[in-house]
């Protein structure tokens, strides 16, 4: 496995650690958010259900799966951008020869 600078490596954990929290951040908006303001939703229906019921019982689980496919984009996405290849390393655990 190759070396990293420790400036790229600093940007790189800067940036995935600020996914992350991002990540957080929306899921408990979304998670918490419907029940703080759940009196204020129960005038709007989605689809023939109260919003409140309907954003607790489906929109959070859409919401947090939509957050893991950007999650894992964005995470692939920052790893070219470093220089951080998924299939070298996989490669090297595996305990075959790299080719350089």
């Amino acid at each position: 496995m190759k070396k990293i600078d420790k400036k790229v490596a600093d940007a790189y954990f800067r940036a995935r650690t600020t996914l992350v929290i991002v990540c957080l951040i929306i899921g408990g908006l979304v998670s918490f958010g419907v029940v703080a303001f759940a009196e204020f939703f129960v005038t709007f229906n989605i689809m023939g259900m109260p919003a409140n019921y309907f954003m607790g019982a489906q929109g959070a689980v859409v919401t947090f799966v939509l957050l893991l496919f950007g999650n894992a984009i964005i995470s692939d996405q920052i790893d070219k951008k470093y220089g951080i290849n998924e299939e070298e390393n996989v490669r090297a655990s595996a305990g075959k020869a790299l080719d350089h």
